[in-house]
């Protein structure tokens, strides 16, 4: 252990030793659910990053609004290690009701649209726990269609061959707000859906195409859905046919 301490400490510098032998400590130490709690609310970067994935439990929907109230706006590292735990835990049937009595769900529209794609992929696993709570599903597919159209708006001036940063992180976000209208798609009204997928079917970036053909795959038994469906079967994307 103490040559792994010594040729940790050749590479990196001082800030990093620091927050290597803080994670070391922290994660030696035995501490209770509120202790965790607390630091996740209030600690540094990497208390708040060690502490979450120290979390074993929840005891109370304070704890669920803590967790939640540290998914956006937070170093990366955070944001992943509290995705992970929401995943975790929403996906476990003793602690879903802690998220039933929220205030505000506009958390979760920013999240599923993290600049890191596994924050992403976290946050639709666990919302989809609530795909069928009234109160949830009714505030979130309006504003995950809201927020699609927009996207789509924007993209649309974009010349996709242009590879430029801000395009891509436009697509990048379309893309997983057309996952999650896969994973959602039953809550969706059918013109909404008509209009989203019109739109995505012709964009240029075949990632969209191929999520846009995902859906289709869904029981839509509408016959201008069915035409889209049947356009992209024969796109000259095989990612995008398969469906």
């Amino acid at each position: 252990m103490q040559n792994l301490n010594t040729h940790i400490s050749k590479t990196m510098n001082e800030e990093d030793i620091i927050n290597f032998n803080t994670a070391i400590n922290l994660y030696k130490k035995n501490l209770t659910q509120q202790e965790l709690i607390n630091l996740i609310a209030k600690g540094t970067i990497t208390e708040k990053q060690v502490s979450v994935l120290k979390l074993e439990k929840l005891t109370s929907e304070e704890d669920a609004k803590i967790l939640l109230s540290n998914l956006t706006g937070q170093d990366g590292k955070v944001r992943e290690a509290i995705s992970f735990k929401l995943k975790e835990f929403m996906n476990d049937p003793q602690y879903i009701n802690y998220f039933y009595s929220l205030d505000d769900y506009s958390v979760f529209l920013d999240a599923i649209v993290d600049i890191n794609g596994n924050i992403c992929r976290n946050i639709i696993s666990a919302i989809e726990n609530l795909k069928d709570y009234k109160k949830f599903y009714e505030y979130f597919c309006p504003q995950i269609a809201k927020k699609t159209l927009d996207l789509i708006e924007k993209i649309k001036e974009f010349d996709l061959q242009d590879g430029k940063y801000k395009v891509n992180k436009e697509v990048f976000k379309l893309y997983w707000c057309l996952e999650t209208i896969y994973n959602f798609y039953d809550k969706f009204d059918i013109p909404t859906l008509k209009v989203i997928l019109s739109n995505t079917k012709e964009v240029q970036d075949y990632t969209i195409r191929e999520k846009t053909a995902k859906i289709l795959s869904k029981e839509l038994q509408n016959p201008e859905l069915l035409k889209i469906k049947q356009e992209l079967k024969e796109d000259k994307n095989y990612y995008v046919r398969r469906f």
